[in-house]
């Protein structure tokens, strides 16, 4: 299997090609749609994201904003499990 973007040494997994620097800044300034969440392709938690901010009438936009302070600052897999890239 091809690793393009090169191997995680702690777990030998091959590196997504999504980023994590991405996936955060995307959630924290887009956060109140689950923007974020949809790019890593966690589908289920961007919707979920998006229903919960339109019913709160963006009240529960805070959920995605520190959802994409938690993605910044912890390690991160995509929907496929591989590590995502800094």
């Amino acid at each position: 299997m091809a690793a393009p973007y090169g191997y995680e040494p702690g777990t030998g997994l091959p590196y997504s090609e999504k980023s994590k620097l991405v996936a955060g800044l995307l959630q924290i300034f887009l956060g109140g749609l689950g923007i974020g969440r949809f790019y890593k392709g966690d589908i289920g938690i961007g919707v979920a994201q998006l229903l919960v901010t339109l019913v709160t009438l963006g009240f529960g936009a805070i959920w995605p904003l520190i959802d994409g302070i938690i993605m910044l600052c912890t390690r991160q897999t995509d929907s496929e499990g591989r590590p995502m890239r800094s």
